[in-house]
């Protein structure tokens, strides 16, 4: 395997970034410093980044988690709150793909496959995420254009997206972005005069949680996972 494949793989960085590591002498293969891209390593090398070991991966896993409301999605909590890993119990080290905060529930994938991850996160790519947020009074017609537009928050202004408001109840409201950033969701709402008081992510990058119930999980399928790679144009 390719060294910068394998860094990418370990959820340290991407291709690119593991790159730059390996050039600037950052990286080490069994204990010596390594500078050429080209290199290839074994699954018994040592490989260290910043003199920290990666965790070397012989198979790769893929979960889609439906996330219950009041857990944390990273791997470790300084709180000790408890976290999407109390639930997805598994010897291989993982990690969330596009986090949701402790009050979203929905589609949460959890892998160790660091490049495709990065990808799916990378704005680049424009993965589509799509959201139910219930909100604290009817959404009006003309802030659900402004929406759809695009707004200015305090990092910059969001991109278009698509927004539908369920006819028998305004206060419920559909919203695909392909962003990604913290909290945008609740942060674009807020910006129009509202609070959002549930939100459940419905489906990231052509994934739903359809047929899973709050809590449960299950692998991805062969397919699932071309297809998440032939989205992000990143070749096996």
């Amino acid at each position: 395997m390719r060294l910068n494949k394998a860094i990418a793989d370990a959820g340290v960085a991407s291709r690119r970034r593991a790159d730059e590591l390996i050039s600037s002498g950052c990286v080490r293969i069994n204990g010596a410093i390594v500078v050429d891209l080209g290199t290839r390593v074994e699954i018994d090398d040592v490989v260290t980044v910043n003199g920290e070991p990666i965790t070397r991966q012989k198979h790769l896993t893929y979960i889609l988690l439906n996330k219950p409301k009041d857990l944390i999605t990273t791997s470790r909590d300084e709180k000790g709150r408890a976290t999407v890993f109390d639930i997805v119990r598994l010897k291989t080290r993982l990690f969330s793909v596009g986090r949701l905060d402790r009050n979203t529930t929905g589609v949460l994938l959890l892998t160790n496959d660091g490049d495709l991850a990065n990808r799916l996160m990378h704005p680049r790519y424009g993965v589509t995420r799509v959201y139910r947020a219930s909100l604290d009074h009817p959404l009006r017609t003309d802030h659900m254009r402004r929406i759809a537009s695009g707004v200015e928050l305090e990092d910059g202004p969001t991109q278009p997206c698509d927004v539908i408001i369920d006819p028998e109840d305004k206060t419920v409201v559909v919203l695909a972005i392909r962003e990604g950033r913290n909290r945008e969701v609740r942060r674009i709402f807020e910006h129009v005069g509202y609070e959002v008081k549930r939100l459940d992510r419905k489906e990231y990058a052509g994934l739903s949680t359809r047929g899973l119930k709050r809590g449960e999980y299950r692998h991805l399928t062969r397919d699932e996972v071309d297809q998440l790679y032939r989205l992000v144009n990143l070749t096996q």
